[in-house]
């Protein structure tokens, strides 16, 4: 069984940064497709970063955070993080981690059908 915990959620100002980190417990992240989703009051929850754990991993990111967000992994760690800058009000949601096993990581993002999530850590942007 494998559990997922998140931290690094805050209150920054617009602009600002943080860095978010999701360790894994019980399981290693070995072949495993790993992403990051936010859900913002009101809206459906959307994949914001992909990535699998495999050497040559591609990445997925939602156009309304490339260029500012970057997903990786410390497979040492076992810890997904996601790095988020030049952070945007519209970015204020409770982001979550999570992870599914024989898949892509587009598909996991794109389908948000993942086999194990995170509780969620809450990003506010806000002056």
């Amino acid at each position: 069984q494998l559990q997922l915990v998140e931290s690094g959620g805050g209150l920054v100002q617009p602009g600002g940064s943080l860095r978010l980190s999701c360790v894994a417990s019980g399981r290693t992240l070995d072949y495993v497709a790993v992403g990051w989703f936010r859900q913002a009051p009101g809206k459906e929850r959307e994949g914001v970063a992909c990535m699998t754990t495999s050497t040559y991993s591609g990445t997925y990111y939602a156009d309304s955070v490339k260029d500012r967000f970057t997903i990786s992994i410390d497979n040492a760690k076992n810890t997904v993080y996601l790095q988020m800058t030049s952070l945007k009000p519209e970015d204020t949601a409770i982001y979550y981690c999570a992870t599914r096993w024989w898949t892509s990581w587009t598909t996991l993002c794109s389908s948000g059908s993942a086999d194990y999530w995170g509780q969620g850590t809450q990003v506010t942007v806000s002056s």
